[in-house]
């Protein structure tokens, strides 16, 4: 699973790495004293790296709690505020889209496991905070694709059991659920689940379970009473992008109950300048990545053949959803 594990000197006698290091035993461990000495050096390769990643797991100083980037979620109430928080860095999964392989100069795996902390500042938040805030998790990572290593859901979820009036977003392509399928379903945490068309999965979403394993999970979690939430994230157009995602929306909503579905999103494709640049030099044989752009206040987007693209797939998608449930990711 990983090739080694690095482990900060300040972390290192702690339970909760004890724990870790019990559930993967037989890898290499490696001291260091802050794992940005690993984790940020120059010269690494992203794209070797993938291939066989290491954990590093660490204590997360600074701010924990962030506000969300403009239109990056749903909105919960006319008063309520976005959050995000990342107890990791990376994904396991190898989305060729993905702002990560720009954004980090490694592709290994950084665990914060101070969760305390995070708990800390997520009470400090609330507190300044209006009901109906939302808090997301998945922004620098895939929350639930380590949860049988990491115990995320398990420490946080009691967090906002205390906070019905407060809303966690868990925002994954994993099928790791069994903590969830577990544990008493709360109505303000939505496990939010991303898409793509069948063709584009399997080309550009590389080792993501496949479309049938994570709709199967999504109806698991709707049966046991789990809020889900649907993101067909991101849109990237082609010739035929209508009938693909009339396909997938046929598929999706034929299985799923429909009227409990929590929100469901559209986005286009966007990066920032600097993060396309570095994936381009990663992968320069992505036809993906060599595709017409344009760029406007410092973010890439794809130049879509089809102008009204995500105007027709919002018409499309409104047939299956209510309005209400339904936002464009900015």
């Amino acid at each position: 699973m990983f090739s080694s594990i690095y482990i900060e000197e300040a972390v290192r006698d702690s339970e909760r790495v004890e724990a870790i290091l019990r559930r993967v035993p037989g890898i290499p461990q490696i001291a260091i004293q802050q794992y940005g000495e690993v984790f940020n050096r120059a010269g690494q390769n992203f794209r070797l790296q993938k291939q066989q990643p290491a954990l590093i797991l660490a204590h997360k100083s600074g701010r924990r709690v962030l506000p969300t980037p403009e239109g990056y979620g749903f909105e919960s109430g006319s008063t309520g505020k976005g959050f995000y928080f990342s107890h990791m860095l990376n994904c396991v999964y190898d989305c060729r889209y993905c702002f990560l392989q720009g954004m980090f100069r490694s592709a290994n795996y950084v665990l914060f496991i101070n969760f305390e902390d995070f708990e800390q500042d997520i009470e400090a938040t609330i507190a300044e905070s209006s009901a109906d805030s939302v808090f997301y998790s998945g922004y620098d990572c895939d929350s639930l694709a380590l949860e049988p290593i990491s115990a995320f859901c398990e420490y946080f979820l009691p967090c906002f059991q205390r906070h019905p009036e407060h809303f966690l977003e868990i925002r994954t392509k994993s099928t790791q659920i069994r903590f969830l399928l577990e544990h008493e379903p709360l109505a303000n945490c939505v496990i939010a689940m991303s898409f793509s068309p069948q063709i584009q999965s399997e080309r550009w979403e590389h080792q993501v379970p496949s479309i049938a394993k994570r709709l199967e999970a999504l109806v698991r979690l709707q049966n046991a009473g789990w809020p889900v939430a649907l993101r067909f994230e991101p849109v990237i157009a082609q010739t035929n992008t209508l009938s693909l995602y009339k396909e997938l929306f046929e598929i999706v909503f034929a299985q799923l109950q429909t009227e409990r579905v929590h929100s469901v999103s559209l986005g286009e494709f966007r990066l920032p300048v600097d993060y396309y640049k570095k994936i381009v030099k990663l992968y320069p044989e992505e036809p993906l990545l060599a595709r017409e752009t344009r760029l406007e206040d410092g973010m890439i987007s794809l130049v879509q053949q089809q102008g009204s693209l995500l105007q027709d797939l919002e018409t499309m998608l409104l047939a299956y959803v209510a309005p209400e449930s339904y936002y464009r990711c900015a």
